[in-house]
C-alpha cells in the first residue's frame, strides 16, 4: 500500500469515527438537540458494532503505521488525528468533560468553593441535566481545578464555545505531552507509540480526558530533572501531583534520581522509565480499590512505557491493555447497565486480551531464539 493511499485511507476512517461520534448526543443536552438522533439508545447492537469495529480499524492503522513509520511523516499523522476529532463530540465513552465543566461553573460562575459545594445545589442551572456525578464535590485536585478557568473564560458563557475550548485544551496537552515523549527519546518510533496509540487518541483527542495535562509535567518534572532545574521539576512534578494524584507514587524513583543527579552520579534513563511505568502501572492496578479500573488511566504508564520501546514484554504488555480497555466499553454499550454481568464481561474481554498479547510475545522471543540457533 502507497503512503498517500494509507493517508487517505486513514483520513476518511477518522472521518467516520467524528461522525460516529456525534450517535452518543445525550438527550437531555438541548444544546445539542438538533444533532440528537437517539440511535445510541435505540440500536445498541449496531453501535457496539459499529465501536468495535472502530476499536478493530484503529489498531490496524496503528500496526500499519508503525510498519511503514519510516515512509511515514508523524507530524502529518499527528496533526490530521488532532483536527479531525478535534470536533468529535467529547461525551463518546465517558462523561467527564461535562464535568470539569459544571466544577469550573461552580468557581468561576457561581463564585462559590466547588470543594464545600456540588453542582446540583445550583437547582435550574441549564448544565445538570445531562452532567453527571452532580451531587459530588470537586473530584479532583486544585491545580486541575483553578487551570480550567483557561478554557471557562474562553467559552465566554456560551456552552458550545466553552465546551470546544476544554476540548483544545486537552488536545494542547496532548501535543505537548507527545512533543515531551520526543524529546525525552528523540525516538520517532517513542512518538508514534503514544501518540498513534487508539486508545490515547480516543481517550484524551475525542474524551478529553485531564490525565493528559496531569502527564505532561509529570515527564515535565522529569525533563527538566535531566537538565538539572531542581525547582521548576519539582514544581512541574507537584503540579501533576495536585491533577489526580496518582502520580505521587512518583515520588521515591523521582528523589532517587535527583539524588543520583546532585551526586553527580550517572542516571541510567531506560532504567528510571521501566521503574516509572511500573509504578503507574501498580496504581492503575490499585485504582478499582477507589472505585474501578478506567481505561483512561492507562495514560499514566502508557507515556512513559513508550519511551522504552526496547523492553518488548513490557510493550506487548501495554498494547494489550490498550486493546482491552477499548474493548471493555463494548458491554455497557450493548446491555446498557453498569450491572449484572457487564462488569464481567469488560473484565473477561480486558485479561483476555492482555493474555493474547503475553501469548504473541512468547511466541515470537521463542521463534527468534529458534531462528538464531539455526
Amino acid at each position: 500500500m502507497s503512503k498517500s493511499l494509507l493517508v487517505i485511507l486513514y483520513s476518511l476512517f477518522l472521518t467516520g469515527v467524528l461522525i460516529f461520534t456525534y450517535l452518543f448526543v445525550d438527550r437531555n443536552l438541548l444544546f445539542l438537540k438538533d444533532l440528537y438522533t437517539g440511535f445510541y439508545w435505540d440500536y445498541r447492537e449496531a453501535t457496539a458494532i459499529g465501536y468495535t469495529i472502530i476499536v478493530l480499524v484503529f489498531f490496524i492503522f496503528f500496526f500499519l503505521f508503525l510498519k511503514n513509520l519510516n515512509k511515514l511523516s508523524l507530524k502529518i499523522l499527528i496533526a490530521l488525528t488532532s483536527v479531525l476529532l478535534f470536533f468529535s463530540y467529547p461525551a463518546f465513552t465517558s462523561y467527564d468533560i461535562f464535568n470539569y465543566i459544571s466544577t469550573s461553573r461552580v468557581l468561576f460562575h457561581y463564585h462559590e468553593n466547588p470543594y464545600l459545594i456540588t453542582p446540583s445545589e445550583f437547582v435550574g442551572d441549564e448544565y445538570l441535566p445531562f452532567t453527571r456525578a452532580t451531587n459530588k464535590t470537586a473530584l479532583y485536585g486544585p491545580s486541575w481545578t483553578l487551570v480550567t478557568g483557561i478554557p471557562y473564560f474562553l467559552g465566554f458563557g456560551n456552552f458550545i464555545l466553552t465546551l470546544f475550548s476544554f476540548k483544545l485544551f486537552s488536545l494542547l496537552s496532548y501535543l505537548g505531552l507527545s512533543f515531551l515523549v520526543y524529546k525525552l527519546s528523540r525516538s520517532k518510533l517513542s512518538l508514534a507509540l503514544f501518540a498513534l496509540n487508539p486508545l490515547v487518541i480516543i481517550e484524551l483527542l475525542v474524551s478529553s480526558h485531564n490525565d493528559s495535562f496531569m502527564m505532561f509535567f509529570a515527564l515535565l518534572s522529569f525533563y527538566f530533572l535531566s537538565k538539572k532545574k531542581f525547582i521548576s521539576s519539582a514544581v512541574s512534578l507537584a503540579t501533576s501531583i495536585l491533577v489526580k494524584f496518582a502520580t505521587i507514587f512518583l515520588l521515591p524513583l523521582y528523589f532517587f534520581v535527583a539524588w543520583k543527579i546532585k551526586q553527580g552520579k550517572q542516571v541510567k534513563w531506560e532504567k528510571i522509565y521501566l521503574y516509572a511505568s511500573l509504578s503507574m502501572i501498580l496504581i492503575f492496578l490499585l485504582s478499582f480499590l477507589r472505585e474501578e479500573i478506567y481505561p483512561w488511566y492507562a495514560i499514566w504508564f502508557l507515556a512513559f512505557t513508550c519511551l522504552i520501546p526496547r523492553v518488548k514484554w513490557l510493550l506487548y504488555l501495554t498494547s494489550g491493555l490498550s486493546f482491552g480497555l477499548l474493548l471493555s466499553y463494548i458491554p455497557y454499550m450493548y446491555i446498557g447497565t453498569y450491572f449484572g454481568i457487564t462488569p464481567i464481561l469488560k473484565y473477561a474481554l480486558l485479561f483476555s486480551s492482555v493474555a493474547l498479547s503475553l501469548i504473541l510475545y512468547f511466541f515470537e522471543e521463542t521463534w527468534r531464539k529458534n531462528l538464531h540457533l539455526s
